[in-house]
């Protein structure tokens, strides 16, 4: 009772000396309190506002960075929180916390000990709050650890936002008002991955790679001195998969897609601005190249001027250009490897086509189109996944009939493969007799057609007298023809062979029916 009643006289007189004192002393006294507390503390504190400057206008960045390191690191410091405030917002599918007020959470970094402490103090004569995140760690560490620190809270925290966010999917408006903005997008939510895709696992360890190393490569594109974008051209028949490898690109990389459609773009102006309003980390996708606008008009319209002599007014010009009245190929390379494709960083530009020889070989050189994909019919590989996915099967009696067919060059498109599959989804045994089935019938057209290659069939696609496969190419196009001389070669060499196997099936088939008649 008696310390109790010495703590009472001590409070009362602590009260009385705050109602004595001038403000002043009172602010000196706290100050030195302070001082001879930060001066035996082993700790050093930083506080981090939620906005910057005396008017509290500018949002602090470092603060949002920090507000998400703590929810990347959720996992680890959950546990040794008490109160933690979660939320969920309407463009995210992922759950976050947020640190209760007044409130501490502890976090590790190169071996020593650190915590965050969120302040949240109500603002006087106001409904507004003031809030802070502060930091604490050892005060004879500060010069070591401080700028390394921040330096992980950011990449950290840029990293979790670039994963938790929503990714959008843009088109460009056809541009009928001049205060509209140039593209709408709605949420992206395509299935596709790389793990669901229908390729070989070579191509898919290459473009993975690739991949990787351009979403990490920022100083090395920095240091020698190019725009940190890259170029794809995917070219295969109609149903190959170009649609589905680039949603999986998406997906892997966490990127907005932007679509454009150039026939809704009026002139090399709006595709030009059209450019400087897409964001960084994104793909542009120009899907059918070579179906989109006549860009080969430029050229052939400047030859038959030149040969005629004759001046009209609808003559393209030296750059390729017709006075602003439609996309040329001028603007189009200017789009994809001009100055102004360096208004952004961490962006792929991806074109695709049914037919590559049909592409201005300018669109496609290097620099511009840095990779080539050529996808093609279902290989072996990539047939065995169809087959897992829809049929949900790892093996199966007549997988060797079919990747038969497939080596005697009877393959179908993944679209149709997978349409088989889809229809048969539920019996296993009768998705790969009509599989079969089907790609017998095929081998007995390229019998019928001489055993060469059908690139031009849109239903089936690249057949003929080798097995389908799925290749991505870099460097020179040069070298690209070469190998592709080669393979033709190689072709020829196996025509005889493959006429020996679809005689076999031709005649297999044909005492299938008469079996099935009897």
């Amino acid at each position: 009772m008696e310390i109790l009643s010495q703590m009472w006289s001590l409070l009362g007189l602590l009260t009385v000396l705050q109602n004595v004192l001038p403000s002043q002393l009172l602010s000196l006294l706290h100050s030195l309190y302070e001082s001879l507390q930060d001066l035996l503390s082993p700790y050093s504190y930083f506080e981090i506002p939620e906005f910057n400057g005396y008017c509290g206008v500018e949002l602090n960045d470092l603060y949002r960075h920090v507000h998400l390191y703590l929810n990347a690191v959720n996992h680890s410091t959950a546990s040794a929180c008490r109160r933690l405030t979660l939320s969920r917002s309407p463009s995210s599918n992922r759950i976050s916390f947020a640190v209760a007020p007044n409130h501490t959470v502890h976090d590790t970094f190169n071996n020593h000990s650190l915590s965050w402490t969120h302040h949240v103090d109500a603002v006087q004569d106001s409904l507004e709050e003031k809030r802070s995140f502060t930091l604490r760690f050892p005060k004879r560490h500060r010069h070591v650890l401080l700028s390394s620190y921040l330096s992980h809270i950011t990449s950290r925290a840029e990293e979790f936002e670039r994963v938790s966010r929503e990714r959008r999917l843009f088109t460009n408006n056809n541009g009928s008002g001049s205060f509209e903005p140039g593209w709408v997008s709605v949420p992206f939510r395509h299935p596709s991955t790389f793990e669901t895709l229908a390729l070989e696992p070579d191509l898919k360890k290459q473009i993975k790679d690739d991949l990787t190393a351009f979403a990490s490569g920022k100083e090395f594109y920095h240091r020698v001195g190019r725009a940190w974008k890259r170029g794809y051209l995917l070219h295969g028949p109609p149903g190959s998969g170009k649609s589905s490898l680039i949603a999986a690109m998406a997906n892997f990389l966490c990127y907005d897609v932007y679509d454009l459609e150039l026939t809704k773009v009026s002139d090399n102006s709006e595709l030009r601005s059209l450019l400087i309003q897409t964001t960084n980390r994104s793909i542009i996708v120009i899907e059918d190249i070579d179906c989109s606008v006549d860009l080969t008009a430029d050229r052939t319209k400047k030859k038959n001027a030149s040969k005629s002599k004759k001046h009209k007014t609808t003559s393209f010009s030296g750059s390729g250009c017709d006075d602003g009245s439609r996309v040329t190929l001028s603007g189009l390379l200017n789009f994809t490897d001009g100055l102004w494709s360096c208004c952004g960083e961490e962006r792929l530009v991806v074109f695709t086509t049914n037919h590559r020889d049909s592409v201005d070989p300018a669109l496609i050189r290097c620099g511009r189109m840095d990779v080539h994909v050529s996808l093609s019919t279902c290989g072996i590989h990539a047939f065995r996944e169809l087959a897992r996915n829809y049929l949900g099967v790892e093996s199966h009696v007549m997988f060797e009939a079919v990747e038969g067919c497939i080596r005697s060059g009877g393959s179908l498109t993944p679209a149709h493969v997978g349409e088989i599959l889809l229809r048969n989804r539920k019996d296993a045994d009768v998705a790969m007799r009509e599989v079969l089935s089907v790609m017998q019938g095929r081998m007995v057209v390229v019998a019928a057609v001489g055993g060469g290659d059908q690139t031009d069939n849109d239903e089936v696609g690249v057949v003929g007298a080798r097995s389908p496969e799925s290749v991505l190419m870099m460097g020179s196009p040069e070298n690209w023809e070469c190998l592709s001389g080669k393979k033709r070669k190689e072709q020829q060499h196996g025509v005889s062979s493959l006429d020996k196997k679809v005689k076999f099936f031709v005649r297999l088939r044909s005492l299938t029916k008469s079996d099935s008649g009897r």
